[in-house]
């Protein structure tokens, strides 16, 4: 039944539904972890509100250092040892940190809180960017545009059901069960990522076979790639440019309720609340809208459609009157959020199918973590200017809005010089 069902909304061919399936459900893991932990980050940045840009800025330089050491792992093992092995290396820093919190004094937490605020933001980056190295580099680009929508319905499912476990949760137990927690679905990732990697040596036909060499090259070479590659500089344009809107709008998003939310518990229970929206409304789209959108608008006007609604967001909050801030930003966080995952994420994707195997893990790891947290971090420091100056939360989005609308154009750049390789 489920076959038939998913036969009808997703055009899936012969060979592809078993490797879909296993795909999806390792985005699921990766996803539940997350979002059980996600809510924990934010309300730690909704407390902590005043060294937001400090943060931001230790996790731009733990970047820089964990991206070199990743493309040496990556340089050096196949993907059927270095994708479990990375999953697994983050289960354990969650264990670290819950034996942190139960040993440690209490005079200790606001450190605690601030390092795992860093690791988080740095785990939420590669785990993703691990899971989605390995499905780029196991399907073509014909399939990324017919089957990467309905894979990133495991990731909101994921979302889902780590959101509403946090929500339910979060005002009862200690937030140290909920690292232990996040250790599980790791572990499954871990086992299912090492099935993907099986069913293509299986199944060669299908999926790409990871071939006899290694990747090789050094712990910079993803890195130059980038700089010599136009259609590679171009994704990290894009990339800035989203980091700029998100971050805006996550800092927008902190004080407003940081100030409207005294207390942390339900500080995060609202945060989980958000959370599950959002995944519910991505997980219709990508269900139902995203193969055909992909296919119909092309990947270059599908990622636009995400700067439009980054654009017309900050128009709205610059203009919403002070009772209803809080009700804009939610409304705003839901459809900016869910075309992110639905629409631009699998878009984005289905470009790094055309590059070679050194791209897609060195140069692609480098682009979603450096340059990823490198935007936050000027986008930070940029925000804290906006306020220094004196500016009110309205007049820091609409100042945003300009920028979200050159964004807007560079989507039809994106598919341009399409494909570097085959």
């Amino acid at each position: 039944m489920l076959a038939k069902f998913i036969d009808k909304v997703v055009p899936v061919r012969p060979g592809e539904m078993a490797p879909m399936l296993l795909a999806t459900c390792y985005g699921f893991c990766v996803l539940f972890a997350f979002y059980l932990l996600r809510p924990v980050r934010d309300e730690i940045g909704a407390a902590d509100r005043g060294n937001l840009q400090l943060l931001w800025t230790a996790v731009f330089f733990v970047m820089l250092l964990a991206v070199p050491l990743y493309s040496v792992v990556v340089a050096k093992l196949r993907r059927s040892l270095f994708v479990p092995l990375a999953n697994r290396f983050f289960a354990l820093n969650l264990i670290a940190f819950y034996a942190a919190l139960v040993l440690l004094p209490e005079s200790a937490r606001i450190w605690i809180d601030r390092v795992f605020y860093v690791w988080l933001s740095v785990f939420a980056l590669f785990v993703v960017t691990v899971f989605w190295g390995l499905i780029v580099d196991l399907f073509r680009e014909d399939q990324g545009k017919r089957l990467f929508g309905f894979i990133t319905v495991g990731s909101s499912l994921g979302g889902i059901v780590g959101s509403a476990t946090t929500t339910v949760l979060a005002p009862h137990v200690p937030v140290f069960l909920l690292l232990l927690l996040a250790v599980l679905p790791l572990e499954a990732a871990a086992w299912l990522a090492r099935g993907l990697d099986r069913r293509a040596e299986g199944a060669p036909g299908t999926l790409n076979r990871e071939p006899e060499a290694l990747i090789g090259g050094s712990a910079w070479s993803g890195i130059g790639l980038v700089f010599r590659s136009p259609q590679l500089r171009t994704i990290a344009l894009w990339i800035l440019l989203m980091t700029f809107s998100s971050t805006m709008l996550y800092f927008v998003q902190s004080h407003l309720i940081g100030e409207a939310i005294p207390d942390r518990a339900l500080r995060r229970a609202f945060l989980a609340r958000i959370d599950l929206a959002v995944n519910v409304v991505t997980i219709f789209t990508q269900t139902l809208l995203t193969a055909r959108i992909l296919q119909r608008l092309g990947v270059g006007l599908t990622l636009s459609l995400l700067p439009a609604v980054a654009t017309l967001g900050f128009v709205a909050l610059g203009s919403a009157q002070a009772s209803m801030a809080l009700a804009v930003l939610l409304v705003v966080r839901v459809l900016y959020d869910s075309t992110r995952h639905a629409l631009a994420k699998p878009a984005r994707e289905v470009l790094f199918t055309n590059l070679d195997r050194e791209q897609r893990y060195k140069s692609k790891a480098f682009i979603d973590a450096a340059v990823y947290r490198g935007g936050d971090l000027i986008s930070g420091w940029i925000y804290a200017g906006f306020a220094a100056l004196g500016m009110t939360l309205g007049a820091i989005a609409l100042a945003a809005a300009p920028v979200a609308l050159i964004w807007v154009l560079m989507g039809r750049q994106l598919e341009r010089g399409l494909p570097v390789k085959r």
